[in-house]
């Protein structure tokens, strides 16, 4: 349907991904990044921003559903999970890359940190885009974080800067999220971050510490074991989650642990159950 109602309304999209080898082999990482550059280039403003970005990924996701059901030489499910993983990774990566420079006369800059680095949001991938496999109508699990507290620089006036990442955030998800005319990229979820949806939406680094060792759940331990840094700050990001190792990964196992993954799972069945879905495997 996805693919029908795509060349409905662009039948010339074929032959450009006929021409440029996409309906029988997968671009690069590096390829889909310069794409999208020049594709946003001439964005003025936000509402051209979403359109190019929807445009974009429905033409990527047109190429991989070619390929995924007409499997050419080499193509694989795994294949099909890793480039919609890469498609929403160079997504957020651009998008978040244009609204820090959209922003920067208004809102600033983040001041450096402490070591002289500069600082940016870190994107951390939850789920299946943490693990690289995204299927075709997967939504996408983030959480947000800053390394260190401070002001921003060169704006109008300066911002904490928990309150310039939470409005950095909140654009990035609109950017995302938001259901236009053209429809959406990724729908976002941020349900994973600390205290879900009764937290704040970006924490810096020695909150998220804080929180993990004083408060974190049995299930947000698991849940961290395939956090990866996706976008902004990537080398903070691994940064971040080095810190949190000794919370993800305990150091013995005993049988409270047991008996929590236990109760996880019943849980699991429980809900399975209730959205009857028992032979959803």
């Amino acid at each position: 349907t996805f693919a029908l109602e795509t060349l409905a309304r662009f039948p010339h999209w074929l032959a450009e991904l006929e021409a440029s080898g996409e309906l029988d082999r997968a671009p690069d990482k590096a390829t889909l990044v310069q794409w999208l550059h020049d594709a946003l280039t001439d964005c003025e403003d936000e509402e051209n921003l979403q359109r190019a970005l929807r445009r974009f990924r429905r033409a990527r996701m047109l190429g991989i559903v070619w390929r995924d059901l007409n499997r050419p030489a080499g193509a694989t499910m795994w294949q099909t999970a890793q480039s919609v993983a890469w498609l929403a990774e160079v997504c957020i990566e651009a998008a978040l890359g244009w609204l820090e420079n959209f922003y920067a006369p208004r809102w600033g800059l983040p001041e450096a940190r402490r070591d002289g680095s500069p600082q940016r949001l870190v994107v951390l991938g939850m789920g299946k885009l943490g693990a690289g496999e995204l299927n075709l109508s997967s939504d996408i699990d983030l959480i947000f974080a800053f390394p260190e507290k401070g002001e921003t620089q060169g704006g109008r006036k300066p911002l904490e800067h928990q309150e310039y990442f939470t409005k950095l955030g909140q654009r990035l998800i609109a950017a995302l999220d938001a259901m236009t005319a053209d429809g959406f990229v990724f729908r976002v979820d941020m349900r994973l971050r600390p205290l879900g949806d009764g937290g704040p939406l970006v924490g810096s680094f020695s909150m998220l510490d804080s929180y993990y060792q004083d408060q974190g759940r049995e299930w947000e331990r698991y849940a961290m074991l395939k956090a990866r840094p996706v976008a902004g700050d990537i080398d903070a990001g691994q940064t971040l989650l080095a810190s949190l190792r000794p919370f993800v990964y305990r150091r013995y196992l005993d049988f409270g642990a047991i008996e929590s993954l236990r109760e996880l799972k019943a849980m699991i069945n429980r809900e399975v159950k209730r959205k009857g879905m028992e032979s959803n495997i």
